[in-house]
């Protein structure tokens, strides 16, 4: 197992692979988004991670920034290059594939995205 050198990382990209993202090509878009970051020459700056389910599945495929916090919904393989050059490098996010923002006290749903379950606390 590598134990990768984080000193230059400004995100970490969190792609889910969970069954319904897979279903909606999460193994795709996870290649495509590295192929991108390594076409880029921006390994050093960019780290990813596959997940399993991040519970935004009707949003199927996940792909979240950190750490700005921004979730993106419906994210293809064809949507990699956009995502690495555009957010990950000029820092202007794919407004159109946004689900979530972070606003330092919650995220905050954007609109035309599935409101979703509240979660119930376990008592």
């Amino acid at each position: 197992m590598a134990t990768w050198d984080l000193s230059e990382t400004r995100h970490h990209v969190l792609i889910c692979n969970g069954n319904s993202c897979l279903r909606k090509g999460g193994e795709a878009v996870t290649q495509a988004i590295r192929e991108e970051i390594s076409k880029q020459g921006a390994d050093h700056v960019i780290h990813t991670s596959r997940t399993r389910c991040n519970g935004r599945c009707r949003d199927a495929c996940v792909v979240i920034v950190y750490p700005e916090g921004t979730w993106y919904k419906d994210v293809t393989p064809e949507d990699a290059a956009s995502l690495v050059q555009n957010h990950l490098l000029k820092g202007q996010p794919l407004a159109e594939k946004v689900s979530h923002r972070y606003n330092q006290h919650a995220f905050q749903r954007t609109e035309h995205t599935v409101e979703g379950t509240v979660k119930s606390v376990v008592k």
